[in-house]
């Protein structure tokens, strides 16, 4: 049912029943390294281009967290999947062979937030009773992009975030085991922009709306940050964590025991020079796959609000001089 102003609490909430995440060479040379399905040592996959590399990488994460939950394909009503190249392409050209019915999502960074959102409620209405969610990027293919050439050697400041070469892939049913996560309700966010335009400090331009959505969370379920074992968003690295911190401060909650973040979980920032942390698509969904949800399973954590954040810009908005725009999706685990 509908709670507050942009929350829902399932009724018939969507079990987890399998996952797979697939990362390059550097992100298995991080704390979660042990944990993630594949790690492939070649950052092209085998393929000619950077673009074709993250739709190999789509498409192992797929197939392989079908094989896992020994589900085939067909029995997949519809996939929710993006990244964050022009016209989704690594998306479009990774699942063409599934064969699955596709949205294609474009949140930027928050890609998995929004897709495991979508596929949750189209769980909770009866539309279908098993759906895949999945969300990737590459290094590679995000500064080719989004910023310079990889041959251009540009220095990148302290500010900047590292670009996750990863894919995690979710298979989302209504019916599950006992011990099994589930998504049991949604916070959808809102656009929060308050004039950041530098590209290279993502974590301060989507820090105010990870703050809004968990402040929205915690009103319209009528909780605080005592209800969760963990609040942990996507990929705001350690400048845009000390900013979320001292915005939550100002509203009364102190989530310094509560908080931590995929960009800062991903890499050992000392050892592996990723400056403020890891970013980008993959870089929620392969911590969820490899981080999150395993500790669910072991009862670390029993309820955890993922709150995957994303920067809303394009290359033409960047170029015209506009600021960047935030957005965060709250999504709430229990085992």
């Amino acid at each position: 049912m509908q709670k507050g102003k942009a929350s829902i609490q399932f009724e018939h909430p969507a079990y987890i029943v399998s996952t797979a995440s697939v990362a390059g060479k550097k992100e298995g040379e991080g704390p979660l390294g042990k944990s993630i399905d594949v790690v492939e040592q070649d950052p092209m996959f085998g393929s000619e281009t950077w673009e074709q590399a993250e739709s190999a990488m789509q498409k192992q994460a797929a197939d392989l967290a079908l094989e896992k939950g020994d589900i085939h394909r067909r029995e997949i009503r519809y996939l929710f999947a993006g990244d964050l190249l022009g016209q989704l392409i690594a998306t479009s050209f990774g699942t063409v062979d599934l064969e699955i019915p596709l949205f294609g999502l474009y949140g930027a960074c928050s890609t998995m937030g929004e897709a495991l959102s979508l596929g949750a409620m189209c769980i909770d209405a009866k539309h279908g009773d098993k759906v895949m969610a999945i969300a990737s990027s590459h290094y590679a293919t995000a500064e080719k992009q989004f910023r310079f050439p990889l041959g251009y050697g540009n220095q990148r400041p302290k500010s900047a975030t590292w670009t996750v070469t990863g894919c995690g892939a979710v298979v989302l049913s209504a019916k599950g085991k006992k011990g099994q996560v589930k998504v049991t309700g949604i916070t959808t966010g809102r656009m929060v922009d308050l004039g950041t335009k530098d590209s290279m400090n993502m974590g301060a331009a989507m820090a105010p709306a990870a703050w809004d959505t968990i402040k929205q969370n915690f009103q319209d379920f009528g909780v605080d940050e005592g209800w969760y074992d963990k609040i942990i968003t996507g990929d705001l690295g350690e400048v845009g964590k000390k900013i979320l911190l001292d915005f939550m401060k100002n509203e009364g909650h102190d989530l310094s025991e509560k908080h931590t973040d995929c960009g800062l979980e991903i890499y050992d920032n000392m050892a592996q020079d990723t400056h403020s942390g890891g970013s980008g698509c993959g870089c929620a969904a392969v911590t969820l796959c490899a981080g999150i949800l395993p500790r669910l399973l072991d009862g670390t954590w029993k309820r955890v609000l993922f709150v995957p954040t994303g920067a809303l810009l394009s290359t033409v908005s960047y170029n015209e001089g506009q600021s960047i725009p935030g957005i965060a999706h709250g999504v709430i685990l229990e085992r």
